[in-house]
């Protein structure tokens, strides 16, 4: 078949499937198997797949009809202007999420902040876009994982900031033994019982980093609860929140007594996503 039927079968194969964005995904999918841009594939559009390559595309979109998220297929997703590498251990960075890093970046350059903690790291996008809009910045990042430390470092490398990030596998502060200026984190806050009702896209990506407890604000007792033993003086603790968590993650923030101002900072969607609490 020819690079033009092969990419309209997947279309085909996809839009049946009512797979959202099918047309781009079955594009892309067809680039990384190819090897090829945009471009190319335009140019090239009447050559000839190789058979084993006409194989391999149908094998991924078949994975996209199971649900596997594109992100794991091609193990790239772009986070802050810089590409990460992701597959099953993480979660796909979400748009959502730079608005923390850009809150923190603010706070960093205008305060002089440059010891950081990015706790449930994850793929590191967030310490590595940090290291990479600040050179003074010194990050140290964990995660309970011992798979995700390792994408997280394959990052850092990639990203060419390895010489200022640090890696500590930890369940929340359990490894834990410096102070930091800043304290950011986006960690898991699904409920539970919500995780089951989302697209099975999210349901493949690991429970471990979506599940935030019964009524997920686990994570978030954990973080206010202890961050003041691991900030400095008028240190900070930044999160990102779901959207309807404000009020709740607040009142657990007032009720520790260890922070002289809460804020707020809403997305691009007008939704509250993240919380700074300043020691």
């Amino acid at each position: 078949m020819k690079i033009e039927e092969v990419l309209k079968e997947g279309k085909r194969i996809l839009n049946e499937n009512d797979i959202e964005d099918a047309n781009l995904i079955a594009r892309i999918l067809l680039e990384f198997i190819l090897d090829m841009d945009r471009s190319e594939i335009i140019i090239k559009q009447e050559q000839e797949v190789e058979k084993e390559n006409e194989e391999k595309y149908k094998n991924l979109i078949e994975k996209i009809v199971q649900g596997i998220p594109l992100q794991y297929i091609t193990n790239n997703q772009e986070f802050m202007k810089l590409n990460f590498y992701v597959d099953e251990n993480v979660l796909i960075p979400q748009p959502d999420t730079e608005i923390l890093v850009e809150e923190v970046i603010k706070i960093a350059k205008k305060e002089a902040k440059e010891k950081i903690l990015d706790i449930c790291t994850g793929s590191g996008c967030i310490g590595i876009s940090l290291a990479k809009a600040m050179q003074n910045a010194k990050i140290t990042m964990s995660d309970i994982s011992k798979n995700a430390i390792e994408i997280a470092k394959k990052n850092s490398k990639e990203n060419n900031v390895l010489e200022r990030t640090k890696f500590i596998e930890s369940d929340m502060f359990e490894n834990i033994k410096e102070k930091f200026d800043i304290i950011v984190s986006n960690p898991p806050y699904i409920e539970t019982d919500v995780i089951r009702t989302l697209s099975r896209e999210v349901q493949n990506e690991p429970k471990l980093a979506l599940d935030g407890g019964e009524d997920g604000l686990k994570f978030y007792r954990i973080l206010i609860k202890e961050a003041s033993n691991y900030l400095k003086n008028d240190g900070y603790l930044c999160m990102e929140i779901g959207y309807d968590q404000k009020e709740k993650v607040i009142e657990l923030a007032r009720k520790e007594e260890v922070f002289s101002k809460i804020d707020i900072v809403k997305d691009l969607s007008g939704n509250d996503r993240v919380i700074i609490c300043k020691r």
